[in-house]
């Protein structure tokens, strides 16, 4: 008799144990951009992939848009905490974690995102995703914004131009030091703030991407626009290394997979945009456009590389290489 209740315990032990191994594992993304956005478009596209590849039984992927449960602010922390599994915050977000990250505010170290897309695929930019495991935080891949441009109360054609203006920054100490060596004054201001301000003169002007300026109508209160290409815009899906390390390793590859797809769909979406907005802003007539020739690119290139040399130790000289190698195309 002992031995049959032992039986039926073990069995109902192996039951409770099958019913919770069935459980699927739920993968809430939480992301502060709208749904038609491109990375709301790649959040979406990646919820669809993994629900066809392995199904809700044993995957199940929720998306949580427009901050609907965290803003880039407090995201970090709920993907340690394990309230959300994944995010896809800005690069400057993470100074907290990492600072090799800033590597990618330093001005003119990438001349088009063919160069971007080289570095983030190469050794290097592979590594950075890595940087933050010891702080229980893992890269999973980059979506593109695009590269930023300069707006401005006054044309900016060459670096001096720029002297004693005042340009709002996300915070960043890389992006203080750039228009600080530009003897302009950087002002750290939320997002939200930014067409106020600038409509009611209180800065002279921003950086930002076309596809940003033209969803919140920046063009519309800055009469010059400096197609710079200067800076980079990114973002990085990231989730805990515990949560990561802790998946199946059949189930972590399909996820991998399916977020890597979705991620080349995210960033042609935004590629798109980018050339669809600036097309928008040019033919408003609200803002000129200024190209740069050459000249004028080196002269911004040549009063900038202080920047890069002032953050040098901090960033590794040997990323910073490896980023402006990927320049040349092989």
């Amino acid at each position: 008799m002992r031995l049959l209740m032992s039986a039926v315990a073990a069995t109902g032990f192996m039951f409770t144990a099958a019913i919770a191994q069935a459980e699927p594992v739920v993968i809430k993304f939480s992301h502060v951009v709208a749904e038609n956005t491109p990375k709301g478009q790649m959040a979406n596209m990646f919820r669809d992939l993994v629900k066809e590849r392995l199904g809700d039984d044993k995957v199940k992927v929720e998306v949580y848009p427009n901050s609907q449960l965290f803003n880039d602010n407090n995201v970090l922390q709920a993907v340690l905490l394990g309230d959300v599994q994944m995010a896809a915050p800005a690069l400057s977000k993470f100074g907290r974690y990492t600072k090799k990250l800033a590597l990618y505010d330093l001005p003119f170290l990438f001349e088009n995102m063919d160069a971007v897309e080289r570095f983030q695929k190469g050794e290097k930019g592979q590594e950075l995703l890595k940087t933050m495991e010891d702080k229980g935080l893992t890269g999973l891949g980059y979506i593109h914004n695009g590269l930023k441009q300069l707006s401005s109360s006054k044309p900016l054609r060459v670096p001096a131009d720029a002297s004693g203006l005042k340009f709002r920054i996300m915070s960043s100490k890389v992006l203080e030091a750039q228009f600080e060596t530009l003897d302009a004054t950087p002002l750290k201001k939320p997002f939200s703030e930014v067409f106020t301000l600038l409509q009611t003169k209180a800065i002279d002007g921003q950086e930002n991407t076309w596809s940003n300026m033209y969803s919140k109508k920046f063009f519309e209160v800055q009469p010059y626009i400096t197609a710079s290409n200067h800076g980079l815009l990114d973002y990085m899906v990231v989730t805990s290394t515990e949560f990561w390390t802790g998946l199946p390793d059949d189930v972590r590859g399909e996820v991998k997979k399916a977020l890597d797809e979705a991620i080349v769909h995210g960033n042609k979406v935004a590629l798109e945009k980018h050339v669809a907005d600036r097309k928008k802003i040019a033919e408003s007539g609200k803002s000129e456009i200024l190209e740069l020739t050459a000249e004028e690119r080196t002269q911004w290139v040549d009063a900038v590389k202080p920047v890069w040399e002032e953050f040098a130790d901090q960033l590794g000289q040997d990323f910073i290489d490896a980023a402006y190698a990927s320049n040349k195309a092989e």
